[in-house]
């Protein structure tokens, strides 16, 4: 007899309720469908209001906790990411599908975000300067929001909403998560973390179910002061627009189309080891992802035999076993997505080198699993080189001169992550500053970013928001400047021009 799945509840105020709606959706693993994770609460509304009422009440209390205790509580939680990382990383792996060496990581960014922002606790620095006027202090302090609404992707269930809530509950804020439908337990994890190490009830609340029924209301909800969302460009504009009427603070991280530009003086092994990882590493479902590859003529054959020869024997399966190298696409409309664009890609001449298959057999049948794909001769002017995927689909582009590089590079709706390998010192630094991307790597892919640097890209990438870093603090915080007058006196900024100090 089946183990009936456990049914997981939304977290309110402190306690574990069942939603509203009394219905629940069930959490698959891509890379076997008969593995159901648990069922998790399809709320609405309802659910929304009541936790956004929790936040908004326990924000009132939150935000005069000293922030150095503030941060201890995250530093806690952080600690406790650390003490249960592998089981926290094979519920990730079970829930979207990436390898189980990935999902580690995932949960590191995690624990390295908790310890980074815990330091921020007893930092949180403003700042003092000379008043123009004699016997008055002048200063600038950072305070908090209020209740910040965080909606989370699917392809980093641990890292992304870690970037979210640890910078926002430093600041003094209170919140409200709603994870993907794709992956609700590992941050239902996070949120038992929170529980066990003891933060206060209603400052972290957290329900599940989808974007219209419960994104749409806490984006709308009067309570909310912040939306910070994580995921496609077009739903980023719908919550741009929703927030808009309110003039919520807004912060959107988007979509990618990453490129790698190969000079012909790269070293080349490291160059295909890069673009491999890059293109797909988490089965090309990152939005850093390097999603197009611009080869210098000079090298473009030696370095395409070398690359489809290393794509080829990538072991595609299920992400708990440890030999495998890439796992599934996160659902079936993602891979059906994925062979629309290797279908687009051929109809509009683009030479296809290996790859553009689902994978089937006794290996493959329970999941949603694709061939690692490349694009040769891939023109500016096709889709597959202008739109993002979210797949392991690779475009590969020749080009003379490294002017051609810089500028198909830039070629894009799209501005996150960029890459060069070169061993031109010139050619790097000029690349460096004319790349039109937040992200730039030199002699490395398009991934890795680090948690105590800024993350977040510019054109329709984001709307300039910042995650990780001291950065991070700029979203979630108002900066309040403060005049203390002791001259016993009125004095008159800015208008009594007269009055002028003298040295006696």
């Amino acid at each position: 007899m089946a183990k009936k799945p456990t049914i997981y509840k939304n977290y309110i105020n402190g306690e574990w309720v069942t939603s509203a709606t009394r219905k629940t959706f069930a959490n698959v693993n891509p890379a076997d469908t008969d593995d159901v994770l648990g069922h998790f609460q399809d709320s609405d509304e309802r659910d929304v209001n009541a936790a956004v009422a929790a936040a908004k009440a326990a924000f009132r209390r939150w935000r005069l906790v000293p922030a150095p205790k503030r941060a201890e509580l995250v530093m806690k939680l952080g600690l406790w990411l650390m003490e249960n990382k592998e089981r926290l990383a094979h519920d990730a792996t079970r829930e979207m599908g990436k390898i189980l060496t990935e999902t580690r990581g995932d949960v590191q960014e995690g624990i390295d975000m908790a310890l980074f922002m815990a330091g921020e606790g007893r930092r949180m620095y403003g700042e003092t300067t000379p008043s123009e006027l004699p016997n008055k202090f002048a200063m600038a302090v950072r305070q908090p929001i209020g209740v910040c609404a965080l909606i989370t992707p699917w392809n980093f269930p641990m890292a992304i909403p870690t970037w979210k809530m640890m910078p926002a509950l430093v600041c003094g804020n209170t919140v409200v998560i709603k994870p993907a439908t794709l992956t609700p337990l590992t941050v239902w994890n996070l949120i038992r973390g929170a529980e066990e190490v003891g933060f206060p009830k209603g400052v972290v609340n957290y329900v599940t179910g989808s974007g219209r029924r419960v994104g749409n209301p806490l984006c709308e909800h009067p309570d909310v002061a912040l939306v910070s969302f994580t995921g496609s460009t077009d739903v980023g504009r719908q919550i741009n627009l929703a927030c808009a009427k309110d003039f919520k603070r807004v912060g959107l991280e988007m979509g990618g189309k990453n490129a790698v530009i190969v000079m012909d003086d790269a070293e080349l092994d490291l160059a295909v080891d890069g673009v491999l990882w890059g293109a797909f590493g988490t089965t090309g479902q990152r939005c850093t992802a390097t999603s197009r590859c611009l080869v210098q003529k000079g090298i473009y054959k030696k370095f395409l035999d070398a690359l489809v020869k290393r794509a080829k024997a990538l072991k595609v399966g299920n992400g708990l076993d440890e030999s495998v190298e890439m796992g599934p696409a996160v659902d079936e409309s993602q891979l059906k997505t994925d062979l629309e664009y290797i279908a687009i890609g051929k109809k509009e001449g683009a030479k296809l080198l290996c790859g553009g298959k689902r994978l089937a057999g006794k290996s493959y049948g329970k999941g949603f699993f694709l061939e690692p794909t490349i694009f040769a001769d891939v023109k500016p002017s096709m889709r597959i080189f202008k739109e993002e995927i979210f797949g392991p689909i690779l475009s590969v582009v020749p080009f003379k001169t490294f002017e051609e590089g810089i500028a198909l590079q830039n070629d894009c709706a799209y501005g996150l992550s960029g890459s060069i390998y070169t061993q031109d010192v010139n050619k790097a630094f000029a690349a460096m500053r004319d790349v039109q991307t937040g992200l730039f790597y030199v002699n490395a892919p398009t991934i890795g970013a680090e948690n105590h640097l800024p993350f977040g890209g510019v054109k329709q990438t984001g709307n300039g928001h910042r995650e990780g870093g001291k950065e991070a603090l700029d979203l979630f915080s108002e900066w309040k400047a403060v005049y203390v007058d002791f001259s016993g006196s009125l004095q008159r900024a800015q208008i009594d021009t007269d009055s002028i100090v003298k040295v006696e």
